[in-house]
Order: C-alpha cells, then sequence, then structure tokens
C-alpha cells in the first residue's frame, strides 16, 4: 500500500533528511511531507480538505471542476505537495493511505 506521511518537523530537520539522503544516495522508504508546526498542518487539512482527501485516496487521476470551493481547496492540497497534477490537467492524490504524525510536549 502506497501511503504518505504527513508530520511535523522543522524545516532544520527536514534539511537536516534531505542531506542524508542526497549523501547516501539512498531514497526514503515511503514518501513524507513536513509542516514546520502542528498549526500548519492543520490549516492545510482543514476538516473540508480531509474530506477531500479522503474521496481521493486510490481514485487515481480525476478531473475537478472549477468550483470556487473545491478549487482553492484543491490550490491549497497542490501547493502543498498532496497532490499532483497530471499532463491532462486532471488532479491525482497518488497514495492509498495517510499516516499524521507529531508530537505534542510540555514546553
Amino acid at each position: 500500500m502506497k501511503t504518505v506521511t504527513l508530520e511535523v518537523r522543522s524545516p532544520r530537520e527536514g534539511m537536516k533528511e534531505f542531506v542524508h539522503t542526497w549523501r547516501s544516495g539512498k531514497a526514503q522508504r515511503s514518501a513524507r511531507i513536513g509542516f514546520a508546526t502542528p498549526e500548519l498542518l492543520w490549516k492545510v487539512l482543514s476538516a473540508k480538505r480531509w474530506e477531500l482527501l479522503k474521496v481521493l485516496c486510490g481514485a487515481g487521476p480525476v478531473s475537478i471542476r472549477d468550483v470556487k470551493a473545491v478549487h482553492s481547496d484543491v490550490t491549497a492540497l497542490l501547493s502543498a505537495g498532496l497532490l499532483n497534477r497530471t499532463e491532462t490537467g486532471n488532479i491525482e492524490f497518488p497514495y492509498e493511505a495517510v499516516k499524521v504524525e507529531f508530537l505534542l510536549q510540555a514546553t
């Protein structure tokens, strides 16, 4: 099953992981998309956008009519790297599952 992990990590941690992958020449085993803060993660993944991802999960490329509300959600998810645009202009969520990871701890 192709899974994407959405995680909260600092830009520094993301860059450190990138450098490690670059130097080792070994790609990660799974796709990961990082957000700098939990607040940013929840801003991008609003309830309506989460519902949209659930519908698109495993659906393959689909066309989206330019309905204003859906269009803005699709644009936000494209910008966050959660959706892809195909060569034909359709959008695609190329995963069958989503895993969300973050740690809430006392500061």
